[in-house]
């Protein structure tokens, strides 16, 4: 009967061990930078995002440039929000990714964006953030700065 409980413990302590593991949190995404070629005010990035993750790029601009983003998706199933210089990024208490900062009016999260233009309010590294809507996406994404 002792064999049989110490048995026992050892499976619930692994199992715990294991489940430790499995929660620890996944890390935070290091976003990876846009550049344009030289003389070039455009640039193209994309690949595919996994249900439930995000992709994140950053890009440098100037007050009052416009910039334009455009995604294209063959299952028309990525979306992205656009994020101030300044944003942080982290994780909440399930693990989820989440954002600390102004979004761009019109490239919010939920609001789907797929296009959006506008005058940049700050000088500094923009955040752009790549998520599907429903199950893995692949896309490209054009981003313009004029």
């Amino acid at each position: 009967m002792k064999i049989a409980l110490s048995f026992l413990g050892l499976v619930l302590s692994l199992a715990g061990a294991s489940l430790t593991h499995a929660m620890a949190a996944e890390p935070i995404p290091s976003p990876k930078p846009i550049f344009f070629a030289t003389g070039s005010t455009s640039g193209t990035a994309g690949g595919r995002v996994l249900r439930g993750e995000r992709n994140l790029y950053s890009l440098k601009a100037t007050a009052g440039q416009t910039m334009t983003v455009t995604i294209t998706t063959p299952d028309d199933n990525a979306v992205f929000q656009i994020y101030e210089p300044g944003t942080t990024s982290g994780r909440d208490t399930d693990g989820t990714l989440e954002f600390h900062g102004n979004a761009l009016r019109g490239a919010t999260a939920g609001e789907d964006t797929t296009r959006w233009s506008g005058h940049l309010p700050k000088s500094g590294t923009y955040l752009i953030v790549v998520g599907g809507t429903r199950g893995n996406a692949r896309y490209s994404m054009d981003v313009k700065i004029e």
